[in-house]
């Protein structure tokens, strides 16, 4: 079981932005972490995109699910875990972190913020902390609210896109993405269940 990502996200009128992220990237090469970082970024942005008000949803890529709460008053947070992490706990792990942010950074600072500029260090922490989820469960005891949460199930990314659209249109379009990553994308089919991303985990 593992956590990969752990981002929080402003949902603007037309595009989301990102405030904080934490990464653990242990498990793939060196020379992909880069790479992989970016394309989290941008899965992140773009589900936070595609989730309407006050919704929790869940999205299956390959072995992998990005799950995503965006409150009524816009603020988002994205986790990207493995397929064997339990989901009620990543819910969990959502709610208190934004909880938590938007008890330390005042809304205002929301639609035009950036990692740089925001004051909130405890992604990293828990990103770590709920590696184990047995013992992150323990520690939160919020188990029966969620339980009874309505939770959306993506099967893929392309759900997500209205008629028309294309994935590979909007990593050509993103601004998280460098020309690096966009190649790299382009040479690796996201029908191959042995990547993600574009990226082959170690």
């Amino acid at each position: 079981m593992k956590l990969y990502s752990l981002s929080v996200l402003y949902k603007g009128a037309t595009k989301a932005n990102l405030l904080k992220a934490a990464y653990d990237l242990s498990s793939f090469s060196f020379f992909q972490r880069s790479s992989v970082q970016e394309f989290m970024t941008f899965t992140s942005a773009l589900i936070v995109e595609r989730t309407s008000q006050g919704t929790r949803a869940s999205v299956k890529e390959q072995e992998y699910l990005c799950h995503v709460y965006v409150r009524n008053d816009n603020l988002g947070a994205v986790v990207i875990a493995d397929t064997e992490y339990p989901q009620r706990v990543c819910f969990t792990l959502l709610d208190k972190v934004l909880e938590e942010f938007s008890r330390q950074v005042d809304s205002i600072d929301w639609p035009s913020g950036n990692p740089e500029t925001i004051n909130y260090k405890s992604l990293d922490i828990h990103l770590s902390k709920y590696q184990n989820p047995r013992e992150a469960d323990a520690m939160t005891k919020v188990q029966a609210e969620l339980d009874e949460t309505k939770i959306i199930l993506h099967n893929t990314m392309e759900s997500l896109l209205e008629r028309g659209e294309k994935l590979d249109d909007l990593v050509a379009k993103s601004e998280h993405l460098g020309n690096q990553s966009k190649a790299f994308y382009k040479t690796v089919s996201f029908d191959d269940s042995s990547y993600y991303y574009g990226l082959e985990s170690c």
